[in-house]
């Protein structure tokens, strides 16, 4: 039996679909590597990384932490991993460009925080702490975009959407909230 030969809308769509799981992977291999190597690099680091932020608060973040990872999936499988997310897309009037942008705000500089702030904290500087607000923020708006795009996709396609925007949620409380506004005003730069 021959296949007929794919249209150009369709081979488009697999390429941005290549591009935003290869910007996913590598984005989320660049923030865990950050991790590793900055733990190791620098392992007295854990224990000042919340700095100020009083224990009442630091279960809402471990809970939110989690909830947010599980929330990152659901988001990413109905922006990126569903079956023609393109079309979907298309139909809701959201273009592959903007899902790419608003996910490499989030991965990119949250690949940089966890290696500035163990900077920081080794000596700290105003240098030092403009940069980690400055990712903390790109993140922020990253999230925020990520929210507006999946309460768009669920509006237009319903049903299961609406699961990917509700994990946006927890996603966006932690990084446009918890990270941004909350950590920075107890850790003090």
């Amino acid at each position: 039996m021959v296949r007929p030969m794919p249209d150009a809308a369709t081979l488009n769509a697999a390429s941005e679909r290549r591009a935003l799981i290869a910007l996913n992977v590598l984005g989320g291999l660049s923030v865990l590597g950050s991790y590793v190597l900055a733990f190791a690099l620098s392992p007295e680091i854990r224990s000042g990384l919340w700095g100020g932020v009083p224990e009442g608060l630091r279960p809402l973040y471990t809970v939110n932490m989690f909830a947010a990872a599980a929330g990152y999936f659901p988001f990413t499988f109905a922006l990126v991993l569903s079956p023609g997310p393109g079309p979907v897309l298309t139909r809701a009037g959201i273009r592959s460009w903007v899902v790419a942008a608003c996910y490499a705000a989030v991965l990119m500089p949250s690949a940089l925080w966890l290696p500035l702030t163990a900077l920081h904290q080794m000596d700290p500087g105003p240098f030092l702490w403009v940069a980690i607000r400055a990712v903390l923020f790109a993140v922020a708006i990253g999230a925020s975009g990520l929210v507006w795009l999946c309460l768009r996709l669920a509006r237009e396609q319903g049903g299961a959407s609406w699961l990917a925007f509700g994990g946006t949620l927890p996603f966006w409380l932690q990084t446009a909230i918890l990270d941004a506004l909350v950590w920075p005003a107890y850790y003090g730069g």
